[in-house]
């Protein structure tokens, strides 16, 4: 059991693991999960970091649909910043205690402060990892939102 599903299990919301077999091979996480599951991918979100103003100290958390790009610009603004850059990922890793493919917003090492796409709420569902490649969890955008603490905001770019 990962953080992210013990985090979820201790406020009792629901939720739902989907396990998958990840190919080592696939360095393309968050399609793999799509198409995997079978999923919509604006209903399954990415986890990415970034960095606030040049300093890769200060980093928040971006949930954001697959589908998409993280818009650095908006993040930044809703992150009431100037500038963002994506974090690097061995920082990333050791900040949240996952590794690159499988890191959740759920029950990272240290709470940072998290933004979710505005257009998750769309959904009475979404899926984010459960902290480990192959493994995702399925839950209410609002559930992950308060479990982060996090705050929807417009921070995705559509192709």
């Amino acid at each position: 059991m990962t953080p992210a599903i013990r985090l979820a299990k201790k406020h009792r919301i629901p939720f739902n693991v989907h396990q998958y077999h990840h190919d080592p091979a696939n360095q393309n996480y968050g399609q793999e999960a799509v198409e995997a599951m079978g999923q919509d991918p604006a209903r399954v979100f990415k986890t990415l970091l970034f960095s606030l103003n040049g300093d890769p100290k200060k980093l928040a958390v971006a949930v954001v649909p697959v589908d998409s790009m993280l818009d650095l610009k908006a993040a930044a603004k809703a992150a009431g910043g100037k500038k963002a850059d994506m974090a690097d990922p061995a920082l990333a890793e050791k900040v949240t205690g996952y590794i690159v493919g499988g890191i959740s917003p759920l029950g990272q090492k240290k709470r940072l402060p998290t933004f979710i796409d505005e257009s998750a709420q769309a959904f009475e569902t979404m899926f984010v990892s459960a902290g480990r490649r192959g493994l995702e969890v399925e839950l209410a955008p609002s559930d992950l939102a308060g479990l982060t603490q996090g705050k929807f905001a417009p921070i995705a770019k559509h192709d």
